[in-house]
Formats: C-alpha cells, sequence, structure tokens
C-alpha cells in the first residue's frame, strides 16, 4: 500500500536522462516543497556503481516500500518496467514523458507544478489491469511473468500457424506473423499498430490481435476478462518462434508449446493528475 508520509521515489531510466538533468530538476522542487526524495532506476545492468554513488539511491523494489508516489523519468516502456517491479506492493506511478509517444507518461519536464501536486495527493488514483503470462512446455511451465500492455507471440522472417482458445473454445486460427494478446492499456502499443482496437485503459478485456494474418476473416477480437486464453503454434516445425511480455527479451516459442493467458490478481495504479482524457492524448499522440 503506498505510504501518507512525504517519501516520494523518483525512478530515472538512465537511457532517456542519462546525466540526470531531469530528475534533479524534479527533486530539488520536491525538496523544496518538503518531501523527502529517492532516487531508483529502472535497471542496472552493469552499472550498478555508478547509480550506488548517488546519495538517497535505492533499489526499486525496496525504495517504494512506504512511499506516497512513484514518479517514472522516461518513456513508456519506463513506466511499465517500475509498474511491473512494484505490483506486489502498489504504489500510485506517475510518468514524465522523455521518450517518443509517451501514451502513459502523461506529463512532461516542465510540468513540475503538476508533480508537486501529485505529490500532495491531488490526483485520481486509476487501477489498470495486467495479465499472468504462463509458458508450458511438455506439462511444465517454463516461464512466468504478469503484462501491463501485452504478450506477443511473433515469428522471424517467416509466417506461422497460430490457434487461440479461450477456455478450451478456438477463436481463432490462421497463418501469419503471430498475435497480440494485451490488456486495454496495451491497446495503444503494438496492438493497435497490428490493427486492434482502442480500448479505454480503465476498462477489463483481454484483446487478441492478429499480426499481418493471411486470411481476412481473421480479424481482431475483444473478450472479456475472465476469459483463460491459450496460443499455441501448431505445424511450425523447422520455424523461428519467440514470445515477449511486455517487450522484454525475446523467450524461444517451441514447437508444442502453450502459451496460457489470464487476468491477473495485480493492477497498475496510475495517478492521473493531468486535464487531458484518453481521447485527448490518443489523438495527438496519433496525429488525429
Amino acid at each position: 500500500m503506498a505510504g501518507t508520509g512525504k517519501k516520494i521515489v523518483l525512478c530515472i531510466n538512465p537511457d532517456c536522462d542519462g546525466d540526470f538533468s531531469v530528475a534533479a530538476n524534479a527533486r530539488e522542487a520536491l525538496t523544496r516543497a518538503g518531501f523527502e526524495t529517492v532516487l531508483s532506476v529502472v535497471r542496472l545492468r552493469g552499472e550498478a556503481a555508478r547509480f550506488e554513488s548517488l546519495q538517497g539511491f535505492e533499489p526499486l523494489e525496496s525504495a517504494v516500500v512506504g512511499a506516497k508516489l512513484l514518479i517514472t523519468f522516461g518513456g513508456d516502456g519506463t513506466i511499465l518496467k517500475a509498474a511491473r517491479a512494484v505490483m506486489r506492493s502498489p504504489v500510485p506511478l506517475i510518468g514524465v514523458n522523455l521518450g517518443h509517444k509517451g501514451f502513459m507518461a502523461e506529463l512532461e519536464p516542465e510540468d513540475t507544478e503538476y508533480l508537486i501536486r501529485a505529490a500532495r495527493g491531488e490526483y485520481a488514483a486509476i487501477n489498470r489491469m495486467m495479465l499472468d503470462v504462463e509458458l508450458v512446455r511438455d506439462g511444465e511451465t517454463v516461464f512466468s511473468d504478469s503484462a501491463l500492455n501485452d504478450a506477443v507471440v511473433g515469428a522471424t522472417a517467416r509466417a506461422v500457424n497460430i490457434e487461440v482458445c479461450g477456455d478450451g473454445d478456438r477463436i481463432t486460427q490462421y497463418s501469419g506473423d503471430g498475435i497480440v494478446v494485451a490488456t486495454p492499456t496495451g491497446s495503444t502499443a503494438y496492438s493497435l499498430s497490428a490493427g486492434g482496437p482502442l480500448v479505454e485503459p480503465t476498462a477489463e478485456n483481454i484483446l487478441l490481435t492478429p499480426i499481418c494474418a493471411h486470411l481476412m476473416s481473421a480479424r481482431p477480437f475483444v473478450l472479456a476478462s475472465d476469459r483463460v486464453v491459450t496460443v499455441t503454434a501448431p505445424g511450425n516445425a523447422g520455424k523461428s518462434l519467440w514470445l515477449s511480455v511486455d517487450g522484454g527479451q525475446p523467450i524461444d516459442f517451441l514447437d508444442g508449446d502453450k502459451l496460457i493467458v489470464s487476468k491477473s490478481r495485480h493492477t497498475a495504479l496510475m495517478a492521473h493528475i493531468s486535464q487531458k482524457s484518453f481521447y485527448d492524448i490518443a489523438f495527438n499522440k496519433l496525429g488525429g
């Protein structure tokens, strides 16, 4: 649960704010306003020493304990990683957009006053649905994760056979480049590029979007959130397939593998403070 004190976590993506200048400006403003700030990063990789030398640095999972607000500095990918890292101890999250489209990161670096207001609790708390993802091979789970955006089964260079079932009933079967299984939040990401629908992020649905299907009748589906979706790729021996969750590192999806996707009990808790609606943001980002 979010804390009620003065602790604010600033989560930096070093690929977007390499000199920490944007986060430093926000930290200075928050400190002047009477808040305690803690610095963290989305991932450390080989640069741990660089971040550990910063005053107030903590790993993200521990930094958010007792925190009142989590502010990310990066793009939507930064929010995805941060939300998944803290999903078992949800803290209201708001993003400062240093990326490209920034559907989820609703603030810009100059929006300092909005950050102060958010730190004071002057925001609308919105829960966004997540998905649990399980890869089953020979009857055993070999990979599991949770997604705020999507789980994608894709192919490399060649069309593959895809079959999708909901609660055991076949929904669609086609040859193509793969499939996107998305949340409403993920409707503005890969699913949209593949021809899927825009869905309000506060809705609770599971979206199925074929990728470059070689069949006119293979269309996107919007399912109820309580469906258990199973994706298989039969008859693709010798072809290369992969699974990626929220744009993460691809994992081999072998012949006979089964992807099981269902609504997660975890949610992402977003702090909405700007006056822009989902539709305002969508038309602005998509050039409508």
